[in-house]
């Protein structure tokens, strides 16, 4: 089962409405941020998540990204392809353009960004988005009529404000292609639960960076901003439809991603408590148990 997770109203966008199953999923870091729907897309089994939850009443540092992650688990989710909005910090990443990134920064520092409290566990993030998806991804990206960026590193701060001018030109003098605050700590916790993991990343605007026009009034500048939301989504899903058949095909030996955890647990097996293996059982059990 493949999960895309994405803004409000990812369901109706992929004609599914009505369609599947709906969970309610309690986890041990809580619900996540709205019920989970089981259902296919183009013949391919799917479980749809919104990030935000339902009405976009979640801000991105109180999405509870671990019990998003562990209920998709739960549910049987070996891929994820995740969506969310992003600033462009390059002149070349135009808005409405969609990139897939390969690389991230991460300056978020309210968010809880391990599901391992109680032992130690280091997963490699060299290569922190699954080079299968991307490469399943990149093919896909031939056939949707937008322009796609096949490469770019992700800039994920706390937020929920924005950037300053000053730390918009710091993230691109770091070499940061996009600026956004959903992505973390979302991939590093499907990597701990050993799940393949890319985004197609939406470009909506240029970060602040770019001075916008004078002649161009608060209101206008919003509503083109939701334009490009809306536009840069539904290329998005378009580009997500179209690679589903070759995600779905993909063999688990396809990457490295389904096997972080073989090498990551440093603690003493012998000392860690059961209730510690109970509950983290759907990501440890093959190891502990």
């Amino acid at each position: 089962m493949i999960g895309i997770i994405g803004g409000t109203g990812l369901g109706d966008a992929l004609g599914t409405v009505g369609k599947g199953q709906t969970h309610n999923i309690d986890t041990p870091f809580g619900r996540p941020s709205a019920p989970i729907l089981t259902t296919e897309v183009g013949g391919v089994p799917v479980a749809l998540l919104c990030r935000h939850g339902e009405g976009h009443m979640l801000n991105p540092s109180t999405v509870p990204y671990r019990a998003n992650i562990f209920a998709l688990k739960e549910l049987g989710v070996s891929r994820i392809i995740a969506s969310g909005a992003v600033g462009s910090l390059r002149e070349e990443i135009a808005p409405r353009d969609l990139v897939l990134p390969d690389q991230f920064i991460d300056r978020t520092i309210h968010r809880s960004s391990t599901f391992f409290e109680g032992l130690a566990v280091h997963v490699e993030m060299a290569s922190p988005f699954c080079p299968a998806l991307r490469a399943a991804l990149t093919t896909a990206a031939a056939t949707v009529p937008v322009k796609v960026h096949l490469r770019g590193t992700y800039v994920c701060m706390e937020g929920p404000q924005f950037s300053s001018r000053a730390e918009s030109e710091m993230h691109r003098q770091w070499g940061g292609d996009l600026i956004g605050m959903t992505l973390m700590p979302e991939a590093k916790l499907a990597r701990e639960a050993e799940i393949c993991y890319a985004s197609v990343a939406l470009s909506t605007d240029y970060d602040c960076w770019r001075a916008h026009p004078t002649n161009v009034d608060q209101i206008r500048l919003l509503e083109e901003i939701i334009g490009n939301v809306q536009s840069a989504t539904q290329n998005a899903l378009s580009l997500i439809k179209a690679g589903l058949p070759s995600i779905a095909s993909l063999p688990a030996s396809a990457c490295t991603c389904q096997q972080s955890l073989k090498l990551a647990i440093w603690s003493d097996r012998r000392k860690i408590p059961r209730e510690v293996r109970d509950r983290l059982g759907p990501l440890t059990a093959k190891y502990l148990d």
